[in-house]
């Protein structure tokens, strides 16, 4: 039998939506605090703040954004998030205090949760139900590839250019995200049937999907490990004497996560999740792990490997957990649901860890980051992988019986 397309153009559509508004977190948060340094004279106690304010704005909007979803309609509440994350990007170009710039990521954090819990939303609505796992996997891609575009500029234009240079790409890639957005469709069956036919949910449950909270808990955890590597890896390269090399771990990350991409896609719809998300776990571990080791920049750059192909991996297949266990009118919540969690693991890790950096050093830092990836294994096993292989086994066995 045929299978169903999976590259359309709503599928591209929305997957460049998220890499453009992606870039530009990932290009902000690192060069944002260089910029509070230089131009604003911030001190170093203050500059957690600049990413902190982001994430718990957009933390607090993701749950909003998945309830209006089921009212408004995802088209409706992914461009009010594109259009608000597009003024303010532009709004940093008039920055000249430290409290305004905090206030100013306030708002975009707003529009950053609105649009990424909308095009997570949508795109599980565009990829055929048959190739859920090959299109979230594909679709996580561009998010990871923005986490490589989004630094490597950033930085680059920072030492060449100037920061004025950064915040023009900024709104350029949000005027390029807000397009995509335009041209997107959206079957409207997925707001009328939620308006309509079924009845809305009510208190809490209007803005969390409780079905998919198990593995959003354990995404979590993944993410808490995580944010070690995304806040303190380029301090960590500097204070080791690996400059040079710092600019290409997230490139070497991409590449082995984009190898892999082919295979874990499929593996997971075919085979089931556990046999992707327990190596993937255990690869993630072992690169923090080697983080901690390194004495050269090749040992460096493989931690990064390693890191890349399982942190890719786990990010798309935990959504795609997430959604699967939702009904298609509460995807929108079920995508708030997850990335609640996990935003709030990495801007929880990102604030302990720098003080446990303090205390015990980056290397003592990474040590404790690789046990909690595999408390992240336990964790998911006892949340939901045992449940999986359960229903996969009776799955099988009814096959069998047919």
């Amino acid at each position: 039998m045929q299978k169903s397309k999976l590259w359309t153009k709503d599928f591209l559509a929305v997957s460049l939506t998220s890499f453009f508004v992606f870039v530009i977190f990932y290009m902000l948060t690192v060069t944002l605090p260089l910029f509070a340094t230089d131009e604003l004279h911030a001190s170093k106690q203050s500059l957690g703040l600049i990413v902190t304010i982001f994430l718990v704005s957009g933390i607090v909007f993701r749950p909003l954004a998945g309830k209006w979803m089921t009212t408004l309609g995802q088209k409706k509440v992914l461009l009010i998030g594109v259009f608000i994350f597009l003024i303010g990007s532009i709004l940093y170009m008039n920055i000249h205090s430290l409290s305004a710039l905090l206030l100013l990521r306030v708002l975009h954090g707003i529009g950053f949760g609105m649009s990424t819990t909308a095009t997570g939303a949508i795109v599980a609505n565009v990829i055929p139900e048959q190739r859920k796992g090959e299109g979230m996997g594909h679709y996580a891609t561009f998010m990871n590839l923005a986490m490589v575009v989004g630094p490597f500029v950033g930085l680059t234009l920072t030492n060449t250019l100037g920061h004025t240079a950064v915040f023009t790409v900024a709104v350029v890639s949000s005027v390029l995200a807000v397009l995509c957005s335009l041209v997107l469709r959206v079957p409207e069956v997925q707001a009328s049937s939620a308006t309509n036919e079924i009845q809305p949910a009510k208190g809490l449950a209007a803005f969390f999907e409780y079905r998919s909270l198990p593995i959003s808990v354990a995404g979590l955890v993944v993410a808490f490990s995580y944010a070690s590597v995304i806040s303190f890896v380029s301090i960590y390269a500097k204070e080791m004497g690996f400059t040079q090399a710092s600019s290409f771990f997230f490139v070497v990350y991409a590449v082995c996560l984009l190898a892999s991409r082919p295979f874990t896609g499929k593996w997971f719809d075919q085979y089931g999740e556990n046999s992707v998300v327990y190596p993937s776990i255990l690869s993630l571990a072992i690169g923090i792990f080697l983080l901690s080791q390194a004495t050269t920049s090749w040992v460096f750059l493989l931690a990064g490997a390693l890191i890349g192909l399982g942190f890719g991996t786990i990010t798309s297949s935990f959504q795609s957990i997430a959604v699967k266990k939702a009904s298609p009118h509460r995807r929108g919540v079920a995508t708030a649901t997850f990335f609640v969690f996990f935003d709030s693991g990495m801007g929880l890790g990102s604030f302990l860890l720098g003080i446990l950096s303090t205390a015990a050093g980056y290397k003592g830092m990474y040590v404790f980051c690789s046990i909690v990836a595999l408390l992240a294994i336990a964790a998911y096993l006892v949340l939901h992988g045992r449940k999986s292989q359960k229903q996969r086994i009776i799955s099988q066995n009814e096959s069998l019986g047919k």
